[in-house]
């Protein structure tokens, strides 16, 4: 249970630094600024590793790509962002050239479509040689099985599957799943 209890507190402080993290980026912050404040947070750290989520495991691969990290857990990943987008258009029957003339398109669904978003994930590719874990759910509606088992084969990552599982792990059934995943991997 203290193992348990151990993993749980050291997922809270990681997802609390990532959303900070996040919302700096979001905000302009610089980079050098971002890792100022990484080091700060981890002086007697001697290797890093993440645990992410979801759009936040794409943030992280796309601001640690060139960084050395001991090893990342991603919990159903955004892997491929054009993708996911180009996704999104194709749901919303959303043209290219339409995105590109109005800049934003707000979707029926909440989220908003950005010309300028698209054209940094296509500028900037997500290049990732950590050691990586993932656990992705069958059910996933934002990532496909065959975009994940892509990048996992690509990355030389783990994947492991909760067939039933849903993108956001929220059930009691899907957080013991989750749980136990965790566990057996660290």
């Amino acid at each position: 249970m203290q193992k348990k209890q151990s993993i749980t507190n050291l997922f809270s402080m990681i997802m609390m630094f990532l959303v900070w993290t996040i919302t700096q980026l979001l905000r302009g912050k610089r980079e050098k600024k971002f890792w100022l404040n990484m080091r700060r947070c981890i002086k007697s750290t001697i290797s890093i590793s993440i645990i992410a989520n979801s759009i936040g495991a794409y943030f992280a691969m796309n601001a640690l790509s060139e960084k050395k990290l001991e090893r990342a857990f991603f919990i159903s990943p955004i892997v491929n962002m054009e993708k996911l987008i180009t996704d999104i258009m194709l749901w919303t029957n959303v043209k290219e050239q339409e995105l590109q003339d109005k800049q934003e398109i707000e979707t029926s669904f909440g989220e908003t479509l950005s010309w300028k978003y698209l054209c940094y994930v296509r500028e900037n590719p997500i290049v990732w040689n950590t050691a990586t874990d993932i656990l992705y759910a069958g059910n996933d509606n934002l990532t496909s099985y065959e975009t994940i088992s892509k990048f996992a084969k690509e990355t030389n990552s783990s994947l492991k599957i909760m067939e039933d599982g849903e993108h956001w792990f929220h059930t009691e059934e899907q957080l013991a799943f989750l749980d136990n995943w965790l566990i057996s991997i660290i």
